[in-house]
């Protein structure tokens, strides 16, 4: 489940790839809501909401500073990004603290609607526009994206 990332990649590729890593770890915590199943579905949760984190995380703290260094645009679509990003932490705090699997995947769904909508943003948007601007700093990244994926 765990994304590659290599100057070959691509940051395109990369980010839409981990996008589907996330998307998978969620259908594997819906298995287990489907199952009822209290343990498997707070342990997969649990891990649906790390690689989650992460990848905010690989966004807010190397991509989107790269972006707008060199675009020098910091209050157009990083912002817009950062502000969803926080909703779907927010959802991903209650959803931490669900009392029940029925809250679980009642948020669950919320934050996969809200989530559907961001990806189609990043992904036909501001990830192609990310490649263009940062070809030539594609490969200085690489390491630092490494670096938190294996962390």
């Amino acid at each position: 489940m765990i994304t590659r990332v290599g100057p070959e990649t691509g940051i395109t590729p990369f980010f839409t790839d981990d996008h589907r890593a996330c998307d998978e770890a969620w259908a594997i915590v819906e298995s287990f809501l489907d199952d009822e199943d209290e343990d498997g579905s707070r342990e997969a949760f649990r891990a649906f909401d790390r690689i989650t984190r992460r990848h905010l995380d690989l966004e807010e703290q190397i991509l989107f500073p790269a972006f707008e260094e060199v675009t020098g645009a910091t209050s157009g679509p990083t912002y817009m990004m950062r502000f969803e990003h926080d909703r779907m932490r927010g959802l991903l705090d209650q959803m931490a603290q669900a009392k029940d699997l029925t809250t679980l995947a009642n948020l669950g769904d919320t934050l996969l609607m809200f989530t559907q909508q961001h990806n189609v943003k990043e992904e036909g948007f501001l990830y192609p526009l990310s490649d263009r601007a940062l070809r030539n700093d594609w490969e200085s990244l690489v390491p630092r994206i490494a670096e938190r994926i294996a962390s």
